[in-house]
């Protein structure tokens, strides 16, 4: 039976990610071949994200796969690991109960209003989603905390608490917010998820003040359906199909074909293919889970130290984070409310800039050691180009259909995505429809979800700081402090750094983005060189030691105790720091090209 749900769960949460996709695709048709569009399209598009973001959550909170911060993995093995689970769990169950029951509230507003999207469609079913997620995230949470009952039973106790407090918001009107943060803080340090401490600090800091935790989901949906949003699931199904297939090997084998003749060929092979593959699936991740098992036995079998091997995987896992169309930057010009298309653009030579830096560093790994390289051979060059083409063709794909106004970026996104399917597919024959294709969407919504659920809490707690004028008082706080532009930029660079050792990149990005913008207005930063620096540091922050996302993440690809992994990537993490203080300092590298396209 719970079988029976699972699979009815997934089938639903893909089913709307596939209307996602096929919405777009039609408009473009539509558009082109009668001059007409689809009634309603865009609304119903954002507001399928909304669905495809909470019912992502909620299968991200069964499987365990909720984002959370790195330092609960610092706890020791044993008792120590199960208690900090338990009260993580319970912390997370409790801040998910009040949300539910904020979501009633809202959900029964609009009700009341009785508002409608698209083809009168009422607006109240759409929302409906987000108290059905965030309790099946609240159960869940609980289910998992422990394999034992005693465990189970403990962190439900915060199903309790979280009931309690919201019934009850005159417990925490007027008094101090500041013990209620600290403990949501502790929870996170033990492993709660991402979205609970954001999203439990909003609800405090709000319920504080008197106004009901509803105001979180108003902005939660306000963001869910902004025009642009659904461009990133979109770009992540793109990435996931890629993964899925043998697009990796084909690539792979093209770059071999073509670089392995120079010195440290399969390292600039490395970092030039980590890149490519970060641009699509917006996120290291999936670029050192998905890659890291082919090319970790490459460098090692052309005789590159481990040591490096590790070193120089952990890092070209985020090297595309700068280059269109990545998944960040389209986040950033969401909630800096800028043109993407400028931010794609300021972003090509950065991004390129860390990729040749990390490759240089390669080649001279390859010199040093001795690693072998084979001759270049027109043959076998000529035969990869041809068996990758529908791969190495993507980027004209996406950069056509944005810049020759064919398609709007989320149109973009959901036509790359489809190009993706048929070439995985159909061509190559990689991916079965009937037996990968529901498999391949549920994991991809559960990573979404995972994502989207932090974002909209995050941006909940946006609103209480601009609300309490936080932004204006940092702006104060910094002039008064820092005269100079160029010391400015420095201490910027040494916050982004801490921010991204610390939080995802893409709640970062919805919470501390309205923070500096006033601060590079009031420093005269270019917005899209102060963007392009933002992305550039966090892109670092995965390398922080032990702290990392990367860091982390390696470890568990291959299998590495983090030390180790943290060492093995500290010259790469050199290496990108030069990087970043050249793109901070030479802002011609972001703004040259726009200024030659005269879009400054």
């Amino acid at each position: 039976m719970i079988r029976f749900y699972t699979r009815v769960e997934d089938a639903v949460a893909a089913t709307a990610l596939a209307v996602m996709t096929v919405i777009p695709l039609l408009e473009i048709v539509l558009r082109r071949a009668a001059g007409i569009g689809i009634p309603g399209a865009g609304p119903i598009v954002q507001h399928l994200v909304l669905w495809v973001g909470f019912l992502g959550a909620a299968i991200a909170a069964r499987e365990g796969k909720l984002l959370s911060l790195a330092t609960g993995t610092l706890v020791p093995d044993g008792w120590p690991r199960r208690v900090t689970s338990v009260a993580a769990a319970a912390l997370g169950a409790a801040v998910s109960t009040i949300l539910a029951l904020a979501a009633v509230e809202f959900v029964r507003s609009e009700y009341e209003t009785a508002s409608s999207f698209g083809a009168g469609i009422p607006t109240w079913m759409a929302e409906l989603v987000l108290p059905v997620g965030f309790t099946l995230i609240a159960l869940r949470l609980a289910w998992r905390a422990s394999d034992g009952w005693r465990g189970r039973v403990l962190a439900a106790s915060g199903l309790v608490a979280g009931w309690l407090i919201g019934t009850h918001p005159q417990w925490l009107e007027g008094h101090s917010a500041v013990p209620g943060v600290l403990l949501i803080v502790l929870g996170g340090a033990l492993g709660a998820p991402i979205f609970a401490i954001l999203g439990g600090a909003a609800v405090v800091l709000f319920m504080a003040d008197g106004v009901t935790p509803a105001a979180i989901l108003i902005e939660t949906y306000s963001l869910s359906t902004s025009p642009t949003l659904a461009a990133i699931p979109l770009f992540t199904l793109t990435g996931f199909l890629l993964a899925e297939g043998k697009a990796s090997e084909r690539l792979l084998r093209v770059f071999r074909a073509l670089f392995g003749w120079i010195p440290g060929g399969t390292a600039v092979v490395c970092a030039v293919l980590c890149s490519f593959f970060t641009a699509f699936t917006g996120g290291s991740g999936i670029t050192i889970l998905a890659l890291g098992g082919i090319l970790f036995p490459a460098l090692v079998k052309d005789g590159y130290r481990e040591r490096f091997s590790l070193g120089l995987l952990t890092a070209s896992g985020s090297l595309g984070l700068l280059l269109p169309p990545s998944l960040p930057l389209m986040l950033y010009g969401v909630v800096a409310q800028m043109p993407i298309d400028n931010l794609f653009i300021g972003g090509i030579l950065p991004g390129l800039l860390l990729t040749a830096m990390i490759a240089a560093w390669g080649m001279r790994e390859g010199l040093v050691s001795g690693a072998g390289r084979q001759a270049f051979a027109g043959a076998e060059a000529a035969a990869a180009l041809w068996a990758a083409k529908w791969e190495l063709a993507m980027p004209v794909v996406v950069v056509g259909a944005l810049f020759s106004g064919l398609a709007t970026s989320v149109e973009a996104a959901a036509l790359t995505a489809a190009y993706a399917l048929f070439t995985q597919s159909v061509v190559h024959g990689d991916l079965s429809i009937r037996r990968d294709l529901l498999r391949v969407f549920a994991e991809c919504v559960g990573l979404i979800g995972g994502v989207l659920v932090i974002l909209g809490v995050a941006v909940g707690l946006t609103s209480w700081l601009v609300g309490a004028q936080v932004p204006m008082h940092l702006v104060e706080f910094t002039r008064a402090h820092i005269e100079s532009r160029t010391m400015f930029l420095l201490a910027l660079n040494v916050f982004l750094i801490l921010v991204g050792c610390l939080m995802e990149i893409f709640p970062a990005i919805v919470v501390v983005v309205p923070l500096i913008v006033p601060l590079g207005q009031a420093y005269n930063v270019h917005p899209v060189h102060l963007g392009i620096i933002f992305i550039a540091n966090l892109e670092l922050g995965y390398l922080t030691p032990l702290v990392g996302l990367n860091i982390l993440l390696a470890s568990y690809r291959f299998k590495r105790p983090v030390l180790e992994v943290a060492r093995a990537a500290l010259p790469m993490a050199g290496i990108l720091a030069i990087g970043v203080l050249v793109i901070t300092y030479v802002p011609w590298l972001t703004l040259g090209i726009l200024g030659m396209l005269g879009r400054l």
